[in-house]
């Protein structure tokens, strides 16, 4: 998995802590926001394990921090990070969570499907702590490594289209002697 740019738990846990007294808002796309009611439901600990299509075997942790908006907003101000910490704190006390793992936010709304989202960026900007969400993607952890989408035993790369081959022509060949062939009517047939 590329990890690059994505943030572990270890990173977006100090992140939390460098800030208690903000509040924490959540911008799951432009000039979109995650209700100020949200609820941080439960936090996810998933241990991946994949074959990729060039047949390497990957594994990784994911940390998911799922979010959620009552049907009746139950306040005007989102929760202080404090109180976020708090519920990390509680999970902790049950789950440990891999400081390496990487992180991910689950949400969606009746405008917006449900999906995992990278927090992106971090902004502190009149009192709050502002994790802006990217949406997840797909790769090809084959060509990440720099080799081919996978190959087959001939040497085809999987992911490529097939290459249409020509059926070979047979020659017919008559082994019957010559003058030796059945005709209607001669009782051979």
């Amino acid at each position: 998995m590329n990890t690059t740019e994505l943030i572990n738990w270890q990173t977006f846990k100090s992140k939390l802590q460098e800030n208690p007294e903000l509040t924490l808002q959540f911008q799951y796309a432009e000039d979109k926001w995650v209700d100020a009611s949200y609820h941080i439901t439960e936090i996810k600990q998933a241990p991946i394990v994949s074959v990729d299509c060039g047949g390497v075997m990957n594994t990784w942790t994911e940390i998911i921090v799922q979010l959620w908006e009552p049907s009746v907003r139950d306040s005007d101000r989102a929760m202080q990070v404090k109180k976020a910490l708090s519920i990390v704190e509680l999970v902790e006390k049950s789950l440990p969570l891999n400081p390496l793992a990487i992180v991910k936010i689950e949400f969606g709304n009746s405008q917006f499907d449900t999906r995992q989202m990278y927090p992106g960026e971090f902004i502190i900007d009149n009192g709050n702590f502002i994790v802006n969400l990217s949406p997840d993607f797909t790769q090809c952890k084959a060509i990440n490594r720099g080799g081919s989408c996978g190959t087959t035993e001939t040497g085809e790369e999987c992911c490529t289209p097939a290459v249409k081959e020509e059926k070979p022509k047979i020659q017919l060949i008559n082994f019957a002697a010559e003058g030796a062939t059945c005709t209607p009517g001669s009782g051979c047939c």
